[in-house]
């Protein structure tokens, strides 16, 4: 009995250990046979080191074909600790060579990890003297650094990349997904202490390159643009001047200006307040040198910003051609309707002034506007109507952003339309009492002007490979009929005689017809004496093919926007017209008159 019971439980037991082998041999049949494949890529993977090349960043070209922001060929240099045999040498060559702190370089070399990056963007000639020592550990792999041939030109429109070349700001940004490209890599085998095999084939990947961007931007215009700017910044010691350049036509962006500028090629040095010719430059030093870390980013993040489209402000009398447009949709007002102004007007509780303290008199509509009288806007206001003139607005496309593709884009700022009473629609007439962006109003003008088409400003053009073929073409947003052509024919007709005849001739070109708006707004809180002086033109005022605004923040000494902003837009105009192959209709030579300085946007 025992004896069966014993060959029982030994036939258990072979049974078992029988079937183990069974499912043993199962599992091992899967993974040689099935696994295969995967568990070699393991294996491969263990004795492998990667490294990631960078892709070639598409190029940014203006609308010629002039290169605006490009690449120049640097290194990056990094070190592998288990292939290092004289660490002391590697840190002395790479603190001697790369001017960097010992500490943080030997930090990174006795580091037990695959790989350290010791520095990236490193010049060519620098990397290739590192490279002659033949230290065993230390990788240089070739690489791509931003570069822009202009340095400030524009710097607020392209922006700049960081250290791994992925744009920051503006257009870098912006077109970040056509410009950056594809990175590649280099797999090189290794032992199983990570040294690199000799005499062993590298598996490399190709980067790349990104798709190159052309822009609607014109060099020669931004010069034109910039060197006037930076001329009135200088003789009036503002605190930043800003210029814009459209084709009222399609929404294509010939130029954008925000002086004081920055260098694209040293995008975290704080420009010097001495280049505004306002504060000496030992004395910014000092400034720079005592601002926390905090104090210094907010510094240079208001630097980079785009005023004309990141920021908002007070229109001021520029915006009276939004008010005469919807007054002339609605209906409510012809050119020769005759209005008075005594030189201020009763609102409510308030007496709101017009600029020339004794006022205009009895004048007509056209007059009105030549003028720039307030009063007679605030009766046009009141004629249109809150909820006419929020329909207006609407269709002008005050209450959305105009679509420009740059990061940051500001939206307006308006009173709610059920707390507009009579003083807000009053202001609001004459530009006072919300805020738009520069852009914003451009963008309603250039409906104004050309036609009625609400258009989208942009400076996308299109887009092309590493070859040149052109890959893709950027479309923009229109609205059609966003105005009558009759308003537009009448709003052309009128702004053609503020310059011609009214507050705006300052801005005259001589051969060519210009239409255009004056304005000087005083900036909040009021009182303080800080004001935005500004003027809007166009030409060729019977077909408008460029649209152009300009203002001047915080000016010292004269600031009204006749006397200082309009010469600039002049002086602008008469070196982009001939430019822009725009032929003068007529040459007509008259004798300088002595031009009173012009007094706008008072509010009592």
């Amino acid at each position: 009995m025992l004896k069966t019971y014993t060959r029982k439980k030994i036939f258990v037991v072979l049974f078992c250990v029988l079937f183990a082998f069974f499912l043993l041999f199962i599992r091992l049949g899967y993974l040689m046979i099935c696994r295969s494949e995967f568990y070699l890529n393991k294996a491969q993977a263990l004795h492998e080191r990667e490294r990631s090349v960078k892709a070639k960043r598409g190029i940014v070209y203006d609308r010629n074909g002039v290169e605006l922001a490009g690449n120049k060929p640097v290194c990056s240099i990094s070190v592998i600790h288990s292939q290092i045999k004289d660490e002391n040498a590697v840190v002395e060559a790479l603190c001697r060579i790369l001017d960097l702190p010992e500490e943080s370089v030997r930090k990174k070399v006795e580091a037990n990890t695959i790989r350290e990056k010791i520095k990236s963007n490193v010049e060519k000639k620098i990397a290739d003297e590192l490279r002659e020592l033949g230290l065993a550990g230390v990788m240089i792999d070739e690489d791509y650094k931003r570069y822009y041939p202009y340095d400030t030109l524009a710097s607020k429109v392209i922006g700049f990349t960081g250290s791994d070349n992925q744009g920051i700001v503006g257009l870098e940004v912006a077109y970040e997904d056509v410009l950056a490209g594809i990175p590649g890599s280099i797999l090189t085998l290794t032992d199983a202490h990570g040294v690199e095999l000799k005499n062993q084939a590298e598996s490399r990947r190709e980067p790349v390159a990104g798709n190159n961007l052309y822009t609607t931007l014109d060099i020669n215009m931004q010069k034109y643009a910039q060197q006037a700017a930076i001329k009135v910044l200088k003789a009036k010691q503002a605190k930043r001047v800003s210029v814009i350049l459209m084709n009222p036509q399609n929404g294509e962006i010939y130029a954008m200006v925000n002086v004081p500028e920055y260098n694209l090629n040293d995008p975290y040095t704080l420009v010097d307040v001495a280049d505004l010719y306002v504060t000496p430059i030992e004395r910014k030093k000092k400034e720079v040198a005592a601002m926390t870390d905090k104090q210094k980013q907010d510094a240079l993040n208001n630097m980079w910003r785009n005023f004309c489209i990141n920021d908002t402000y007070e229109p001021g009398s520029t915006f009276k051609t939004v008010t005469a447009t919807a007054a002339l949709e609605e209906g409510v007002v012809r050119v020769e309707d005759t209005f008075s102004c005594p030189g201020f007007r009763i609102v409510e509780d308030r007496r709101i002034r017009c600029h020339k303290v004794g006022g205009h008199g009895a004048e007509t509509f056209r007059e009105g506007i030549m003028n720039s009288c307030n009063p007679v806007f605030m009766d046009v206001g009141a004629r249109v109507g809150v909820s006419n003139m929020y329909k207006n607005y609407k269709k002008l496309g005050l209450f959305e952003k105009t679509g420009v593709d740059l990061p940051g884009e500001a939206s307006s700022i308006m009173h709610k339309q059920e707390d507009v009473g009579a003083v807000e629609l009053a202001t609001m007439s004459f530009g006072q009492s919300f805020q738009i962006t520069p852009l914003q109003l451009l963008r309603a003008v250039s409906a104004i002007v050309n036609g009625g088409t609400l258009v989208t400003p942009h400076f996308g053009l299109y887009q092309t490979d590493e070859s040149g073929e052109r890959v893709k073409s950027f479309t923009y947003e229109k609205k059609e009929k966003a105005i009558l052509k009759s308003t537009s024919d009448t709003m052309k007709m009128l702004l053609e005689a503020v310059v011609a005849e009214g507050s705006g001739s300052k801005g005259q070109v001589e051969g060519y017809r210009v239409g255009g708006k004056t304005a000087t707004s005083e900036k909040l809180p009021r009182g303080t004496g800080r004001y935005i002086s500004s003027f809007l033109g166009f030409a060729p005022a019977n077909h408008p093919q460029i649209l152009g605004i300009i203002l001047i923040d915080e000016p010292v000494g004269i600031y009204y926007g006749g006397t200082i902003a309009a010469p600039v837009m002049s002086e602008i105009f008469s070196n982009v017209l001939p430019y822009m192959g725009l032929k003068a209709e007529y040459i007509e030579k008259e004798e300088t008159e002595v031009m009173v300085p012009f007094f706008e946007d008072t509010v009592e």
